[in-house]
């Protein structure tokens, strides 16, 4: 039906530039209009039911409509609704979380810092690792090492270290000094009969080589998501973490580690350097943190870090960066709620239980006919659809039957993510064990609608 010009949907295409959206192909297709949500469920203005498989953007930790969130949102807006943490203010919901913050990461992270969103906090973490070269006299260490297909944000800074072409194109970036080494996925990156471990060791290779070739007096930091997600779900083979580590330690290079998405749970551990054995210099948390119900990220990080800092703001008379809403008391005490909720009710335990679940019923669709790989660890997933098995070519062009099994899902009920032709799960933690094989059975669906209209196209 065509949207009559007082409708939302309307309004919606002729008002409104969305995120990560053909603005073209929206003003034709329009929105689906998310009206209410519940645990792992959300609905549109008709009423329709959908497993929200992707926990809204990898982040709905708790679920949708949790009233204890809303409850400590409310409070809080009674009380204090606003404050900020400059110039020696502070309020108790964000001193609580950063206390908090500390105890539950590694020994060495000491210290927070407050932003609204990943993408301010990685963008935050390149000004901090620059600010503090500075001021140790280090000026010409000042470049970073990401690798493709990462994804870090997309701030002028975060875009840069993210490794993926669509967030760079047309945007003029990378737009600070960074270089892009190989994506740890050994399916799509291995050579032919590399085992994982060579594998591994060629990548920890090509990193020494670029610190040496570069000057390891010139990097100021190595940044990685532990299982890379929003480039395709990808864990890293075995030992490159912390091999890693030891090629930053060896050449004093601050790793930072992006959980955004891993932290607090989603791999079934803690974060996703615990999980990965590794300790990072800095931890950047986002998403998860709050469920997203409200904006918040937090920067951790060592008290060698914060030493150098804090030096240098006593020498020159500041810090100058900071946000309007950095430790915002709505958001900081939603934050304390939801990662009370998470441990009272054991959120990762639950997902380190039904991420087995999960990751063992969806390893059924290795054998379906469109799909190459089955990935991931604990709640988050990642299906890799591809041309032939055999020889694991891809679909060309790349995306075209992902977003065609993007759009089945919404039929069946089932909200995933195409990232290109990689389908993503990553439901929020509260799932159930009915519920992971109700969302499995859904994809399921999805797979076998998607390969009937691969034939009926003839893209195979």
């Amino acid at each position: 039906m065509k949207p009559t010009s007082n409708s939302a949907q309307h309004v919606d295409i002729t008002t409104s530039l969305h995120p990560y959206t053909d603005a073209r192909r929206h003003e034709e297709k329009g929105p689906l209009i998310i009206d209410r949500g519940e645990g792992i469920y959300v609905y549109d203005q008709s009423g329709k039911q959908y497993i929200e498989g992707l926990a809204g953007l990898w982040s709905v930790a708790v679920g949708f409509s949790q009233p204890r969130l809303r409850d400590a949102a409310a409070a809080q807006m009674d009380r204090l609704p606003y404050y900020h943490i400059f110039a020696h203010k502070a309020h108790e919901p964000s001193i609580r979380l950063a206390e908090k913050l500390v105890e539950m990461t590694p020994e060495n992270l000491t210290r927070v810092f407050y932003t609204s969103s990943g993408s301010e906090a990685n963008d935050t973490v390149v000004k901090m690792l620059w600010y503090m070269n500075n001021a140790l006299g280090r000026p010409e260490k000042k470049k970073f090492i990401a690798r493709t297909k990462g994804y870090h944000g997309i701030t002028v800074a975060s875009g840069s270290l993210t490794g993926l072409p669509g967030n760079h194109r047309d945007f003029d970036l990378p737009a600070i000094p960074v270089r892009h080494v190989t994506c740890p996925h050994y399916y799509r990156f291995a050579e032919a009969g590399e085992s994982e471990a060579d594998f591994t060791a060629r990548l920890l290779k090509e990193i020494e080589d670029v610190i040496l070739e570069e000057g390891a007096d010139t990097i100021a930091g190595f940044i990685g998501e532990p299982l890379m997600a929003a480039g395709g779900v990808m864990p890293p083979p075995a030992g490159y973490w912390p091999g890693v580590e030891a090629l930053c330690r060896k050449y004093d290079i601050k790793l930072i580690a992006d959980e955004v998405i891993n932290g607090f749970g989603r791999l079934g551990s803690s974060f996703g350097s615990v999980h990965y054995g590794f300790t990072p210099d800095i931890m950047v948390t986002s998403k998860q943190l709050t469920s997203s119900y409200m904006p918040l990220a937090a920067i951790i990080f060592s008290e060698e870090i914060y030493d150098a800092i804090a030096d240098n703001t006593h020498k020159i008379g500041t810090f100058g960066h900071g946000y309007t809403a950095s430790g915002h008391p709505v958001a900081t005490a939603v934050a304390l709620e939801n990662l009370a909720i998470i441990e009272e009710q054991d959120l990762m335990g639950n997902a380190a239980r039904m991420g087995e679940v999960m990751q063992k019923a969806l390893a059924q669709y290795a054998d379906h006919p469109l799909v190459g790989e089955v990935r991931g660890a604990g709640l988050i997933a990642g299906l890799e659809l591809v041309a032939d098995k055999a020889s694991k070519r891809p679909f060309d062009p790349i995306g075209k039957v992902g977003t065609a099994a993007f759009e089945f899902g919404h039929d069946e009920g089932l909200i995933l993510r195409n990232v290109g032709d990689t389908l993503a799960l990553c439901p929020p933690l509260i799932i159930t064990e009915e519920q992971v094989h109700e969302i499995v059975a859904r994809l399921g669906r999805v797979l076998d609608l998607t390969a009937g209209w691969v034939a009926a196209e003839g893209l195979a």
